[in-house]
């Protein structure tokens, strides 16, 4: 696999120093996407700015429910999300 989850509690998937995918306290499941996707899905999914712990989780989309059982798509956006933090800087 490209990527493995991590987190005992709250699980999540990170690549080159950065998060890229988390589900919060809550159940909610957000994914970091670069600016321009985030806008494109923002729009497609008709979804809003991912929330973790009351923090605003900028560069992430909260992915609605109903898109959880396409692991297909999902699998698309995991990917897009691990991509987009390997062409970033290493932390």
């Amino acid at each position: 696999p490209r990527f493995e989850r991590k987190g005992k509690t709250m699980p999540y998937t990170s690549a080159n120093g950065y998060m890229f995918s988390l589900l919060n306290k809550k159940g909610e499941f957000g994914i970091r996407f670069s600016k321009t996707i985030q806008d494109i899905y923002i729009n497609e999914l008709n979804a809003t700015i991912f929330h973790s712990y009351g923090a605003v989780m900028r560069g992430y989309v909260l992915i609605p429910k109903d898109k959880w059982n396409d692991l297909k798509t999902l699998s698309q956006y995991l990917n897009e999300s691990y991509d987009y933090v390997m062409s970033l800087e290493p932390k």
